[in-house]
């Protein structure tokens, strides 16, 4: 990690002090699961001229201070929802409150709210970083604070880039610009569509570190990737889109849980044609022609019962030479929902 991403981690937790321990009582916690969402998107829909549904009915809360991951693949409407969250997309159909203003009855004070980190690399190629990430606040309405603009550049590895043009940039560095000015405004909600995108190794874990003490500091982040590792790692909740429907939201850990597997697999001696009828109800399928076993069980049971099956196929006679396990990740997850909901 970066210097600079070390001093905002420690400024983030340093700022909230004992609003952050406070978070993690758990008289706290059951007041966090019942404060209202920080948006709430109700029945939304989006038909384009062309006829074509990009949205189907979506009804989502986003929880405050959480990390929010949408996954889905190319053209499933992920950008869409986020654009009309953010006011670039206008809504067929259905309504968005943003820390409950409506986002078109209110649409000044829902915009404050909220910074955008667009999937697409789009700035001023000959202005400033200092510039341009001043001129993005200024869009909301802000007075110039050269000390918060100082702040959200060095903590993003960008002060000894403020007087350069952003077309002397590279990928990366016009990446943390498009953050900057996101962050800009102070905004409460941040969305990142694809924020690592195009981004080296070295430079998307120092971005992640930062997304990691901005949710410290009580940022609630929405974000799309294409990493799903970094959404296995990152986030609090997972939504999946495909074909403009929400197939479902859920807790991370419990969707790994409920979806996630783990087999263990037995390499036989000799084939096996058919299982012992004792052991035909334990959840055992035979595989690769009767020569491997395979036993699936959840990690978070009290028992996985591996021990009592391995004493029961030695009293059956059935002996393995080796053995290995498997455990699904989110990304095994992700694609089985997508391929089931074809």
């Amino acid at each position: 990690m970066s210097t600079t991403c070390r001093d905002l981690c420690s400024s983030a937790i340093s700022n909230q002090g004992q609003r952050a321990a406070d978070k993690t009582s758990p008289a706290s916690l059951v007041y966090r699961v019942r404060m209202p969402p920080i948006i709430s998107v109700s029945n939304l829909s989006k038909t384009y001229a062309s006829g074509f549904c990009a949205l189907k009915g979506i009804t989502l809360d986003i929880r405050r201070g959480e990390i929010f991951a949408l996954l889905g693949p190319n053209g499933a409407g992920k950008t869409t929802l986020i654009g009309i969250v953010c006011g670039i997309v206008n809504a067929t159909e259905g309504r968005v409150w943003v820390d409950g203003h409506d986002i078109l009855a209110s649409y000044r004070a829902a915009r404050s709210l909220i910074g955008l980190v667009p999937q697409e690399l789009s700035t001023d190629a000959f202005e400033s970083v200092w510039a341009t990430v001043s001129f993005s606040r200024g869009l909301f309405g802000k007075p110039p604070n050269p000390g918060h603009i100082e702040k959200v550049l060095k903590d993003l590895s960008l002060w000894d880039k403020k007087d350069n043009q952003i077309m002397t940039l590279s990928g990366g560095m016009k990446r943390r610009v498009l953050i900057a000015k996101a962050l800009s405004h102070e905004p409460q909600i941040l969305f990142l569509d694809e924020p690592t995108a195009g981004v080296d190794v070295e430079l998307r874990k120092d971005m992640w570190d930062i997304v990691r003490a901005l949710k410290a500091s009580g940022v609630t982040i929405i974000l799309t990737t294409h990493y799903i590792e970094e959404a296995e790692e990152m986030a609090d909740r997972i939504g999946v889109i495909n074909k403009g429907e929400l197939i479902l939201v859920e807790e991370k850990h419990e969707l790994m849980r409920k979806l996630g597997r783990k087999q263990l697999t037995l390499y036989l001696h000799k084939r096996h044609t058919a299982l012992p009828p004792d052991l035909q109800d334990r959840g055992l399928e035979l595989a690769a022609d009767g020569s491997e076993l395979v036993y699936t069980y959840d990690t978070q049971a009290e028992r996985t019962g591996i021990t009592t099956l391995l004493k029961d196929l030695s009293a059956a006679g059935i002996t393995f030479k080796d053995l290995n396990t498997t455990q699904s990740s989110l990304e095994d997850i992700f694609v089985n929902l997508v391929r089931n909901a074809k």
